[in-house]
């Protein structure tokens, strides 16, 4: 099992709709930032510093599926805690389960690729294997 990394967020009032509860895009900004801290707080390197040496752009979702089971507003603390769920070779399962307290709010999974610039320098990216040191860091 992977480490899990927890994002704390603070709903505010710009983030509801005029209903008063999250606009639901605001979940994925926010799991977003938190797939990003999770990255840091394993010691990732900063993806500019790895596109300078390794050639690594950072890691583009694929897929993505998500679950809305509660509704949250402003006011509102939540956590979002985020794990590997499942390695590949070049493409990840990034798990983010949205909490407030112990109320399960919105649940997601993003396929998500390590992406470098292709060959052939052709416009686009290209998934490239997950280095298996930045696999031990976040196991």
């Amino acid at each position: 099992m992977s480490r899990s990394v927890v994002h704390r967020v603070r709903v505010e009032f710009g983030d509801c709709d005029p209903a008063r509860i999250v606009w639901f895009p605001n979940y994925f900004r926010w799991i977003d930032a938190a797939g990003h801290h999770f990255f840091v707080q394993c010691g990732v390197p900063p993806w500019h510093e790895l596109e300078k040496s390794r050639g690594i752009l950072g890691t583009p979702i694929v897929d993505t599926h998500a679950r809305f089971v509660q509704t949250a507003s402003y006011g509102d603390t939540l956590d979002i805690a985020v794990s590997v769920a499942q390695w590949r070779r070049s493409s990840f399962v990034m798990r983010h389960r949205v909490t407030r307290g112990e109320v399960l709010i919105m649940e997601c999974d993003e396929v998500r690729i390590f992406a470098a610039h292709r060959e052939d320098h052709a416009p686009g990216i290209r998934a490239v294997p997950i280095p298996e040191d930045i696999r031990a860091l976040c196991a």
